[in-house]
Order: structure tokens, then sequence, then C-alpha cells
């Protein structure tokens, strides 16, 4: 007889691991009442230290690729604005 395989969602992780890390109950007992095994609940809440800087360093991440993306448009523009200036720089000699 196979067991099947239990998945647990992403909030039930998060909220095992927190309670793991405030220590208000000893690790045997979280793992009693949420029916899971100490070592599972020792590794979620490895994830979860490990993943609170990522959680801070994605942002700046996206913002650089933000700025890439702000600086490619902001050069199309200048590059655009040169061509109608020089354009307009040519229209304009003859009357001078």
């Amino acid at each position: 007889m196979s067991r099947k395989r239990r998945t647990f969602s992403r909030e039930f992780k998060g909220k095992v691991a927190l309670e793991a890390l405030r220590e208000r109950e000893p690790l045997h007992e979280l793992a009693k009442r949420y029916e899971l095994h100490p070592n599972q609940i020792i590794a979620w809440k490895k994830q979860l230290q490990g993943g609170v800087a990522d959680l801070f360093g994605k942002e700046k991440v996206k913002e650089s690729g933000d700025l890439e993306s702000e600086n490619q448009r902001l050069y199309e523009e200048i590059g655009r604005l040169k061509m109608e200036r020089d354009w307009l720089k040519k229209k304009l000699k003859p009357f001078e």
C-alpha cells in the first residue's frame, strides 16, 4: 500500500514556517498540531529565512530592468528630437 503524497499551499507553508520562527511552541508540538514531520518544518523555516533576503533584492532587479528600458526609451526620444531639430535647421536656412 502506497500512501499518496501530500501537497501544501504556499500560504500553509508560510504560516507554519512563521510560527516556527516565532518559537512560541516547541517544534515537536507544531509538528503534531499540523501533522507534519519536524524535519519538514525545519526545511520550510530555512527556506523562509533564506528567501527573506531575496524578497527585498528582487525589487532592485526589477528597478534596474525598468531603468534600462526607461533609458532606452529616452535615448530613442533624444535621437528623434535631434533629427527633427536638424530638419528644422535645414528648412530655416533659406530664410536667413
